[in-house]
């Protein structure tokens, strides 16, 4: 009897899903397959936590205005401007972490949709003459730490989005070349010299327009850090793209 590969597991597997009955993976009601968010039942999907209306247009924090805020006026990052789906609060908090940490790579592929979902309606709503970008880069993370994890949150996020977007996507582009410390108790000016000289581009981009995709926004050094890379390499704009913004 042969072994099927992975895709064609994962082919058979979302199969069946799409005509069984699922348990939400939030509150365990049933959910029914044939729909992108077939992992979540309806009044979950209703409740994630949602970004408030005015916020920053650079990164993407709540704005009295909606206008840029004063502190990206002083220092604007190297992205041009983040755009996040959800708030990184309770429950979305929870399915990210069980991607991340508990290796449930099948939440990538909600968090990817409900990544397309904001910039599907982000660009009904906000069009931008440029048009979509022509590469998506998913944040990398160093051999050590993939090598631990097994994955990288953000490649399976990314190759679930280029597909649903048409996009195309480089997962091999850039590359952690140091092992930074955590950056939890570190202030901003602190997470910006930690991430100093952390990543490297390994392709030209001269010229191109790129987005950078993550799970979760921060305070915007890691970003912001790829993004000046991104930009020495070469890319002529550069947007960060996540699932979840802290606020």
């Amino acid at each position: 009897m042969s072994i099927l590969n992975n895709d064609v597991l994962n082919k058979c597997v979302k199969f069946i899903q799409r005509r069984l009955p699922q348990a939400c993976l939030l509150c365990a009601a049933a959910t029914h397959g044939g729909h992108s968010h077939a992992l979540i039942c309806a009044d979950c999907l209703a409740d994630l936590p949602r970004l408030p209306t005015a916020r920053c247009p650079v990164c993407a924090l709540p704005s009295a205005t909606g206008q840029v805020c004063g502190h990206c006026l002083r220092r604007p990052p190297a992205f041009t401007r983040a755009r996040a789906a959800l708030a990184y609060d309770f429950p979305l908090d929870a399915l990210v972490q069980a991607c991340k940490y508990g290796g449930r790579l099948a939440i990538a592929d909600l968090l990817a949709v409900l990544l397309a979902d904001m910039l599907t309606d982000a660009r009904a709503n906000q069009p931008i003459d440029a048009g979509p970008p022509d590469l998506i880069l998913p944040m990398p993370l160093h051999p050590k730490r993939l090598a631990e994890r097994g994955f990288n949150q953000a490649i399976e996020i990314g190759r679930r989005l280029a597909a649903a977007t048409g996009i195309a996507w480089r997962p091999d582009a850039c590359r952690r070349v140091r092992d930074t410390p955590p950056q939890a108790g570190l202030d901003l000016a602190g997470r910006r010299r930690n991430l100093r000289g952390a990543f490297e581009c390994r392709i030209d981009l001269a010229g191109r327009r790129v987005a950078l995709v993550d799970d979760v926004m921060t305070s915007g050094a890691s970003l912001d850090e790829l993004a000046r890379e991104a930009r020495r390499a070469g890319a002529v704009e550069v947007e960060a793209w996540v699932v979840a913004r802290t606020l």
